[in-house]
């Protein structure tokens, strides 16, 4: 398996190998380090554990590209090396979110707390780094703006069950209008995923961001806006599907919801709330507490 990590803090040779023992459980004498300097020829190519140490600018100061053999059991997730790592090394660690966005990183201190960051790589010979926020503070990044990051929750990978049934259905059914953006049943598969998405993040407590995106928010409740205004153009046979997906999904987000009648949603300054028609009932209730 394959590890990607940077650290804030530079590193040895030494204090990565000691690091690298001690979270995966091997002898020292089974992890090879090597940088720029090191002789290729004298490399242990056997060990059970090998890594590549390159010493990068900016905000970061080393990189590190692990290979772990799959005889080394437990083998940890990225996340768990990097905390541990961060423990033993006495770094800062950032490693790679699942997220699409490049700069979707998250950052694991040696006190154990994990948060999301946001890290900008130069496109020159020699990359420079920039961590350019994380959404909890830490001591040693005074510098770093702390703030929220809208764009990762956008691509979190939310499963929705029901809206890949609709959509598989509707593939075998129509596959050409299906996959051509801007049709009616492309339009009504899009938005009934998004909606799914919605709800089901809701139903996990907004997990794993623990927070939700005010414009996202109301860009979900339109999809579901879309959804009824294409109820009669869809063919019958597509229809009794939407109908079969969107009856539980709106149940979940009643039970969910409360009944918005102190207007608090009403009130909030939300991006494009007013833009297009705004009529379903989802509008007059609202998750307890708003998730922004």
């Amino acid at each position: 398996m394959t590890y990607n990590l940077l650290t804030v803090e530079p590193l040895t040779l030494d204090a990565v190998t000691a690091a690298l023992a001690e979270c995966l459980h091997v002898g020292v004498q089974e992890v090879d380090v090597a940088d720029e300097g090191t002789d290729q020829d004298s490399r242990n190519w056997d060990a059970l554990v090998l890594c590549e140490m390159v010493t990068v600018l900016g905000d970061v100061s080393t990189s590190l590209d692990i290979y772990v053999h799959e005889s080394v059991q437990p083998l940890p997730s990225e996340r768990e090396l990097a905390s541990s790592f961060a423990r033993s090394a006495g770094v800062l660690v950032l490693f790679p979110a699942e997220e699409e966005p490049p700069s979707a990183y998250w950052l694991a201190t040696e006190s154990g707390l994990v948060t999301r960051s946001r890290l900008y790589e130069t496109d020159a010979e020699e990359p420079r780094y920039t961590i350019d926020r994380v959404e909890a503070p830490i001591d040693r990044l005074p510098h770093v703006t702390v703030a929220r990051i809208p764009e990762v929750v956008r691509e979190l990978k939310i499963d929705t069950p029901l809206g890949d049934v609709f959509a598989a259905h509707l593939h075998r059914m129509y596959p050409e209008e299906t996959d051509t953006p801007g049709t009616t049943l492309w339009t009504a598969r899009s938005s009934l995923i998004a909606w799914e998405k919605l709800v089901r993040q809701m139903e996990a407590a907004w997990a794993p961001s623990g927070w939700y995106p005010a414009d996202l928010y109301i860009e979900r409740l339109a999809a579901r806006d879309k959804l009824e205004q294409l109820r009669h153009q869809l063919p019958s046979n597509a229809t009794v599907l939407l109908q079969n997906a969107l009856e539980p999904l709106d149940a979940l987000f009643a039970d969910l919801t409360v009944d918005d009648t102190d207007g608090l949603l009403g009130k909030e300054p939300l991006p494009g709330k007013d833009v297009g028609p705004a009529h379903g009932w989802w509008w007059n209730r609202r998750p307890d507490p708003l998730p922004w």
